[in-house]
């Protein structure tokens, strides 16, 4: 069940939220470390770790599935406001009794959580969002994708402008989750599908982001444009951002012209 927060409570994080600014966002990278080496050395983790020290107001660790407890006990979620995660190949492997606390910390002690790529099925996204996280289809087709920033005063899309990821995997609607508070950005594919990119709710204290880009096979998390997203969900995760009221859509990039899981086509 989604648990959702009432305005005045959301008010009272976001003073919250503003009250902590002089201090760094505690962020705790994780990572199954099953990303090719010869893509991400230290794994997406490791590579957003690295973009975030450069970065004033972030205070970083990174912690993977081979670590004791998960890299999730309760000292670590403890330390930190926002948690990074990054699963693929391993997510039955990830111990329930990791994935309660994770949702405890989220739902009962406010804590952020940053979903990316084929987290979807991750078991801590599916117990916050009590949704099967699927979407239609998953090809990699190594094709180019366009993003585009719909809700361009949202502080997630900070510093954002349409962009391109040159190679990449399509993901194609319908994605199976609760409807978001917001979507802050959109895909749109040379197949002529479109899909939500950036989503964002609210659960209990806590607030979760899922970015759909960054399939692990591609330099995704490498590129300038992607650090920013990250670093501005993480901001937002931990309530040192909020959105204003009654954001304004910004219609761009073509309509779908498909819909439905992905069907390859004979050139």
């Amino acid at each position: 069940m989604r648990i959702l927060v009432p305005a005045f409570l959301g008010c009272a994080l976001c003073a919250a939220g503003f009250a902590a600014k002089g201090k760094p966002v505690r962020v705790l990278l994780w990572s199954e470390q099953t990303e090719p080496r010869e893509v991400y050395p230290r794994g997406i983790s490791g590579a957003l770790e690295e973009h975030f020290k450069t970065v004033p107001g972030f205070r970083t660790a990174t912690a993977t599935l081979a670590d004791g407890d998960a890299g999730v006990s309760d000292a670590a979620l403890d330390n930190a406001d926002v948690l990074v995660w990054f699963g693929h190949r391993k997510h039955r492997d990830v111990p329930d009794a990791a994935v309660e606390r994770i949702v405890r910390h989220v739902r009962e002690k406010g804590m952020g959580f940053v979903a990316l790529h084929s987290s979807h099925f991750s078991k801590p996204l599916k117990a916050l969002l009590d949704a099967t996280g699927a979407w239609s289809s998953y090809v990699n087709t190594g094709d180019p994708e366009r993003i585009w920033v719909v809700l361009p005063e949202h502080p997630i899309a900070k510093g954002l402008r349409d962009f391109t990821i040159p190679k990449t995997e399509i993901y194609t609607e319908p994605f199976q989750v609760p409807e978001p508070e917001a979507v802050v950005l959109e895909g749109t594919w040379p197949s002529g599908h479109r899909s939500r990119e950036c989503l964002t709710w609210t659960v209990g204290k806590g607030r979760l982001v899922y970015i759909r880009a960054g399939h692990e096979q591609y330099p995704i998390f490498f590129m300038s444009e992607m650090r920013q997203l990250a670093a501005n969900a993480v901001q937002w995760a931990a309530g040192r951002t909020a959105a204003p009221r009654n954001l304004k859509r910004r219609e761009a990039g073509p309509p779908a012209t498909a819909s439905g899981p992905y069907k390859k086509t004979s050139q």
